[in-house]
């Protein structure tokens, strides 16, 4: 185990949730009078605050980016509250990584309520050294700032650290920070510029471990 620190993104890679929120900005397209912008949900996954809002009034400029996207955070946060579906090999990851004196963090765009709740319900707070939520900094996705201030606090540098992501952003986030990162996508197909500079994509979670136990990340 050559890395220190492993740092998670919430949404499409620990939970099977990015399709809740896909559902939820449609359904806010819907409330607000807009007809559904196909290529906005790839658009918007992984960024925060006013990096979200910029989306917003990028493909729905008559709305008020404010209100749609709280509607959307409101919306999903209610149907989180059924339950929370977990992706696979979630919990052998985190055991995996616990097991061998990793440092784990969660570093999601989502706000700090909703990370925290999301990891309650499933039972696996206690594995986290440290979540950091869009929040946190000035610059979402795929700015490289979250994952900086991930690897801060779990006290190591960005290059002893994997970032786990399944989003275009939140990977070219990992990238620019100089995290060896992993992608597992989830609703998007990686891009070019993703394949050329990622330490390597795997189809879910359990795949990426075993090529970390054979050191082949």
């Amino acid at each position: 185990m050559r890395k220190k620190g492993a740092i998670f993104d919430m949404d499409g890679l620990l939970f099977d949730t990015e399709r809740l929120f896909r559902d939820s900005w449609v359904e806010m397209a819907k409330r607000f009078g807009q007809v559904p912008q196909p290529d906005f949900p790839a658009a918007v996954a992984g960024t925060s605050g006013a990096g979200m809002r910029e989306v917003i009034r990028q493909y729905y400029p008559s709305v008020d980016p404010f209100a749609f996207q709280e509607g959307c955070i409101s919306h999903t946060a209610d149907v989180l509250k059924e339950g929370i579906p977990e992706k696979p090999g979630m919990r052998n990851i985190l055991d995996f990584f616990r097991a061998q004196g990793v440092k784990l963090a969660v570093a999601s765009s989502s706000g700090r309520e909703m990370i925290l709740g999301n990891l309650q319900r499933a039972n696996i707070a206690a594995y986290f050294d440290a979540v950091v939520c869009g929040e946190d900094v000035s610059r979402g996705k795929p700015e490289p700032d979250i994952f900086l201030l991930a690897a801060q606090r779990l006290g190591c540098t960005p290059e002893s650290c994997y970032v786990f992501e399944d989003g275009i952003n939140g990977v070219r986030a990992g990238i620019a920070a100089g995290c060896a990162t992993v992608m597992v996508p989830d609703l998007f197909e990686p891009t070019e510029d993703i394949r050329t500079n990622c330490a390597g994509i795997y189809p879910n979670l359990s795949a990426a471990q075993q090529a970390i136990e054979s050191n082949r990340i």
